[in-house]
């Protein structure tokens, strides 16, 4: 099985929401995914200067562990899976509601003002006009605290360049064919790794793990998880996402311990129904 697995994703599957993990066992697990030693150590070090994650010790011997901030950001990116599980299974069905979100800040903020413009795409709300963003969520408290630099506003409907109806608004706004399209890579590595996953060595199994970690990471940055009732059905996402739960249950079954990511919600063996546990 080829391509290369992303450091970081290394990295943060083995980082515990509290405590430290041995840097001795990140290397490790990247070697025996085939990446050397050079990579991850620059890409702890980013992490390190983005003020993420904190390394005691040097080399081998040395150990990582997850700020604040880096655990807010980490439990953000999970809080994704949670969401998606939760559309899948019908138990998060939209209210009805559209949230449009303006940052107000003056010029003499323009680099706080873009840095929130950025957070709000990568929430997956879109741009509608100049600073003004629409989105199908709430996005109460993922801004980390910008609530005096915002505008908000809720309404029961929208006109977006004449679109008024929610599914051509959804359309027009996120694109399904990208969507689905960036998922395709995760289906193949999904089909590939099933094929396996019942019957490769214990000690490969952790190799495993992360690239469909990986794989299912690269997938969902790109999807704004819109409501299912806003999308066509049946929605591949929805069946993909479902497919890589199942191999990853199975591969967590099997790993000593039950592999990486522990304690965080998604990638748990069992079914991921308590976002806390």
């Amino acid at each position: 099985m080829t391509g290369d697995i992303a450091p970081r994703t290394v990295i943060e599957a083995w980082l515990p929401m509290a405590g430290a993990v041995g840097l001795d066992l990140v290397l490790d697990s990247a070697n025996a995914a085939g990446l050397e030693d050079r990579p991850v150590r620059l890409a702890l070090r980013r992490m390190v200067a983005a003020g993420e994650v904190v390394q005691t010790g040097r080399g081998r011997r040395g150990s990582v562990a997850l700020t604040e901030a880096g655990r807010s950001r980490l439990a953000r990116d999970r809080a994704g899976l949670v969401l998606a599980q939760a559309q899948d299974e019908g138990r998060a069905p939209w209210d009805g509601v559209w949230r449009l979100t303006a940052v107000s800040l003056p010029e003499a903020e323009r680099a706080r003002r873009d840095l929130l413009r950025r957070r709000l795409t990568e929430l997956g709300a879109a741009p509608v006009s100049t600073g003004l963003y629409l989105s199908p969520h709430p996005l109460e408290g993922l801004l980390d605290a910008a609530g005096e630099a915002l505008v908000r506003a809720e309404a029961a409907r929208v006109d977006v360049r004449g679109t008024t109806d929610p599914r051509e608004v959804v359309e027009l706004l996120w694109p399904a064919a990208p969507v689905v399209d960036g998922y395709r890579a995760l289906e193949e590595v999904v089909g590939r790794v099933a094929e396996v996953a019942h019957r490769v060595a214990a000690e490969q199994v952790t190799t495993l793990q992360l690239r469909v970690a990986d794989a299912v990471e690269e997938a969902m940055r790109h999807d704004p998880l819109i409501p299912p009732e806003l999308r066509p059905a049946p929605w591949p996402p929805a069946r993909i996402r479902e497919e890589w739960r199942s191999v990853w249950r199975t591969l967590a079954s099997r790993a000593p311990g039950g592999g990486v990511y522990q304690g965080w919600p998604g990638f748990r063996a069992g079914d991921a129904r308590d976002p806390d546990r």
